[in-house]
């Protein structure tokens, strides 16, 4: 790492001071002249056909302004990225498929009118039998959607065709099936969006959300113009963890209609309660697994059948449950593997885009087998996933066969090195042998994680990027990707600092504006460091030359003889001839230089057999290994996380204080999907986990003890060799926590979130 000058190197968050001391620009704090508010009146039922809608007594409200209807619609009445089944606003004749589909949009002077307005507004409706299980949407008895609830259906197959002729010659063959249910994003910032008809009349969206083109896609559909005329600016956005990939858009929509009806700016923000009711969740996953292993611990081959409830809409269901799939055999080398996963309708609230994209739920499935093998084998927990590990050579479960060196292995026995672990095994034998009523046990996952969009989203997988060089040295950075607290900014400044030579403080990355790059895909997938990365690094090069080449010139030397030193350019033969950056960028500005560029990333091909699930499904992958220490309370079923070792391949260290972070900070929601964060619905299709009195989210206080090992693994095609980190930093958490629980407790716990009843039923 001492090569570098500025990867690798702490350094303050470029954001930081913003909002520490609270200048940040948030979507509350954004207000225009005439704005209106705007609220949505839903169907409040779960299953129906819309006969009639009455605004009458919404529109006598106070201060209401308008009541919007789908007849104030002026092109597609329709949303959904991937599957159009989302109307804007229903109209009579449609069917109601959840409690939050669309029925009206109300514009007031202020919010609150607008909310209570938007209670007024009255439907008529056939009711219907609501769907409210994956197993009565199996049946297909009432359909949600088209001719079937079953909406996906993947599979993977590699090896032997034959389901059962799998496990012959397999020394232990084990079975048990799991579910891992909803999980919330509880991101701090709820969503938000503004729509402004500006000076160049067009649409101008503002708001918190990590995907601005697909904003920018959704309301040019729906109001029937082209893409050039709507703009889209990311205000600063306090997290999102995927549950802003898809989903401000439907209420950009909603905004943009309002705003293209009353020629007046127009604010949609939602409160708690609603953005808990009206946006994705992570997917409940049912899996049943069938793992066979040699005498050897060697798995041999894997059977897994999973279905995932997508809720009342698709939204990003097809594209999750495909990384789903692509996961489920686990990060192990494996020569048969039989993998069908199925995405079901039900009505209920969508689920789609949350960190980890369809992986922790598989990753808990998995890593509960590799446990219970290692029990009836009377192995070495962290050992069997030691021999099992993928590395230079051989094939992922799809057969992409990984020919360069991977951190894997490394991940393992670093964590066995930092955690102790023969030494923490004793302690937690001799605590348990002293102690009647609490009881401690240790859990191990091991992951990996398929970085960006992979085979299946290779058209949108390319990003860009701007550079600017301003004539007193500081530089200017536009990128599509998004900075929601994960510190992408911080993290394109170094990126950029080590290729120009500027020190990271006189570097500025903007907020991102489609008005200035191109269509850079979704900040997701942990992918933003490798393609906005790689965009800016690109950019930055073509730069690096122009400034060398105006050095060269002034000190009359050849290019090659160019050294960037302590922020200046100089004379390898002569240090004494030297011009700083900012000079440089003067002589630049004065010599007519035009010191800008443009830099564009797109993905490697990939090859992937889509029919048999078999192939190159990602570019690269990162790997990541859990121990986690928990303490149960075997009376009242109280489970504390004691410590927390992770270890993660991140290919290369770009910022490192960010790295520790996305990995605190991962552990923690995963911790929390493993213990807390149970959601619920009625008979009726509501969700009554409608705020953070009924939602339990860790705190400060759950915090576990930390031990962070970093492996370095460069990756040939990422930015100085980075790969990603983001999502793999929650994966293993649920599957280490769920084991350490199943090994205080000495029953399988096959179910997430560990609910305190579930877990004194299970030690009963």
């Amino acid at each position: 790492m001492d090569r570098f000058k500025a990867i690798g190197k702490r350094t303050t968050r470029l954001e930081g001071p913003e909002k520490v001391c609270g200048t940040s620009k948030y979507i509350r704090d954004l207000e225009f002249p005439d704005m209106v508010h705007v609220a949505i009146a839903t169907a409040n039922v779960a299953h129906g056909i819309l006969k009639s809608i009455d605004v009458d007594e919404a529109r006598r409200q106070p201060g209401v302004i308008d009541v919007l209807t789908f007849e104030d619609i002026p092109g597609k009445n329709q949303m959904g990225d991937i599957v159009p089944d989302y109307p804007a606003l229903l109209k009579p004749g449609d069917k109601i498929t959840y409690v939050g589909d669309y029925v009206a949009y109300v514009a007031a002077e202020t919010e609150e009118l607008a909310r209570r307005a938007a209670k007024a507004v009255k439907i008529d409706y056939e009711e219907l039998p609501p769907v409210l299980t994956m197993d009565e949407a199996l049946r297909d008895n009432n359909l949600i959607h088209g001719k079937s609830n079953i909406n996906t259906h993947y599979v993977v197959r590699k090896g032997e065709d034959d389901p059962e002729k799998m496990f012959e010659g397999c020394d232990l063959v084990l079975e048990e099936t799991f579910f891992a249910d909803y999980q919330e994003q509880a991101y701090l910032e709820p969503q938000g969006v503004i729509a402004v008809i500006d000076i160049n009349n067009i649409f101008t969206i503002y708001g918190s959300m990590q995907c601005p083109y697909y904003v920018q896609n959704g309301v040019a559909e729906v109001l029937g113009i082209p893409y050039s005329e709507v703009r889209v600016i990311q205000t600063e956005t306090g997290g999102a963890f995927g549950g802003k990939e898809d989903v401000p858009t439907y209420f950009a929509i909603p905004a943009a209609i309002v705003a293209n009806k009353l020629k007046r700016p127009a604010k949609l923000c939602l409160n708690r309660e609603e953005d808990l009711q009206l946006t994705s969740k992570r997917h409940p996953i049912k899996s049943t697994y069938k793992v066979g292993v040699t005498d050897y611990g060697r798995v041999r081959a894997v059977k897994v059948e999973a279905i995932g409830d997508m809720g009342a809409h698709a939204t990003l269901s097809p594209i999750v449950l495909w990384r789903s799939v692509v996961h489920a055999a686990g990060a192990y080398d494996i020569k048969n593997v039989n993998v069908d996963v199925y995405g079901v309708y039900t009505n209920k609230v969508p689920c789609g885009a949350y960190r980890g994209f369809g992986s922790p739920q598989v990753f808990f499935a998995m890593e509960s087998m590799m446990d219970m093998i290692a029990e009836r084998l009377g192995m070495d927990r962290l050992y069997l996933r030691e021999i099992n590990a993928l590395e230079k050579g051989k094939m992922t479960p799809t057969g992409h066969l990984l020919d360069e060196a991977i951190g894997a292995k490394e991940t393992i026995t670093r964590l066995r090195e930092r955690s102790d672990w023969e030494r923490l095994q004793k302690d937690v034998e001799t605590f348990n042998l002293e102690h009647r009523f609490v009881k401690r046990g240790l859990g191990v996952s091991h992951i990996h994680y398929g970085v960006a969009l992979g085979a299946m989203g290779q058209r949108l997988d390319a990003s860009g990027a701007f550079v600017q060089i301003f004539k007193d040295g500081s530089v200017g950075i536009q990128i599509g990707g998004t900075e929601m607290g994960q510190g992408a900014k911080t993290t394109m400044a170094l990126i950029a600092a080590e290729v120009l030579g500027q020190s990271v403080d006189r570097i500025k990355v903007y907020q991102p504006d489609t008005a200035f790059v191109p269509d850079s895909g979704p900040t997701v997938a942990s992918r933003t460091t490798l393609f906005s990365g790689n965009a800016i690094k690109l950019a930055c090069e073509q730069l690096l030359e122009k400034m060398k080449g105006m050095a060269a010139d002034r000190f009359m030397i050849d290019q090659a003889d160019i050294l960037i030193e302590d922020g200046s350019y100089c004379n390898s033969e002569n240090r004494s001839q030297r011009l700083s950056f900012n000079e440089l960028a003067s002589l630049g500005d004065t010599d007519n230089q035009g010191l800008s560029a443009t830099g564009w990333f797109k993905t490697p091909k990939l090859t992937w057999d889509t029919k048999n699930g078999f192939g190159e499904a990602y570019v690269t992958y990162s790997f990541a290994t859990n121990i986690v220490e928990v303490e149960v309370d075997m009376l009242t079923g109280h489970v504390q996380v004691l410590k927390a070792f992770a270890g993660h391949d991140v290919g290369r260290a770009i910022n490192i204080d960010g790295i520790y972070g996305q990995v605190q900070g991962g552990f923690v929601q995963g911790m929390g999907y493993a213990l807390y964060e149970k959601l619920k619905h009625d008979k009726t299709g509501h969700l009554i986990t409608d705020n953070f009195n009924t939602l339990t989210i860790p705190t400060i206080h759950e915090m576990p003890e930390f031990g962070v090992e970093i492996i370095e693994a460069p990756f040939s095609k990422g930015p100085f060799g980075a790969k990603g980190i983001g999502e793999p930093a929650l994966i293993p958490a649920p599957a280490s926590v769920a084991n350490a629980v199943s090994n205080a407790i000495g029953k399988r716990v096959t179910e997430i979130p560990i609910t305190k009843d579930d877990l004194l039923n299970l030690i009963g």
